[in-house]
């Protein structure tokens, strides 16, 4: 077998070091590419959400409307929180290029504790709303807010398991091209994430308190 320049097989694969340690294997840039896909079709997911929230925010069948409801101390909170998160999750990966694997935990954790303080924010908002007359079946505003907000933080819910699962990984492995393809897969998904949660500080939450 003829070796290319900057690469030697690993356990019957060959390792690129001309390239980031996450696309070094083969596999690894397939994987990553796969990916991208997953989050193309992701985003088609989240348009049609928009697109139905865009359609029905002024049916509020004479329940609470969004200027009546939406509490902007809060959605600010959950906005900074998860911005920050995202900062720090792009620091884990600055780390694991650098190759501190204790640097790269510790941002992670971090970063998995901001998500659980948004999804706490979001869970106390969502109750709230229920237990002050603004349930989801009340109005077809709150059918289309809760779906799209809800899902949203379904997402964010999966990422936090996904992290605490890399986690497990780096703290047993180390930072190998396996779990760096990992890490940087579940950060292309965490600002993925936070992108998705822009459109939906500005359609919904801004949107609805100046309407």
């Amino acid at each position: 077998m003829t070796i290319a320049h900057g690469e030697f097989p690993v356990h019957g694969r060959s390792i690129n070091h001309d390239a980031p340690l996450e696309y070094s294997l083969e596999e690894g840039a397939l994987r990553i590419f796969g990916f991208w896909l997953f989050l193309a079709t992701d985003l088609v997911l989240f348009a049609c959400l928009f697109a139905t929230y865009v359609v029905l925010h002024g049916a509020a069948a004479g329940g609470p409307t969004e200027a009546q409801l939406f509490d902007v101390p809060g959605f600010t909170a959950e906005t900074l929180i998860l911005l920050t998160s995202s900062f720090t999750g792009g620091l884990g990966t600055y780390a694991m290029h650098n190759g501190s694997r204790r640097g790269l935990i510790t941002w992670m954790i971090i970063t998995v504790l901001l998500g659980l303080s948004f999804i706490g924010l979001e869970v106390k908002e969502f109750v709230t709303y229920a237990t002050h007359g603004a349930p989801l079946q009340r109005s077809a505003f709150l059918s289309a807010f809760f779906t799209l907000v809800g899902t949203h933080g379904c997402h964010v819910s999966l990422g936090i398991l996904w992290m605490l699962s890399i986690i497990y990984q780096l703290a047993r492995r180390g930072i190998t091209p396996i779990t760096a393809r990992k890490v940087f897969i579940v950060g292309l998904y965490w600002h993925f994430l936070d992108i998705v949660w822009v459109f939906i500080f500005t359609v919904v939450y801004l949107n609805g308190v100046m309407s």
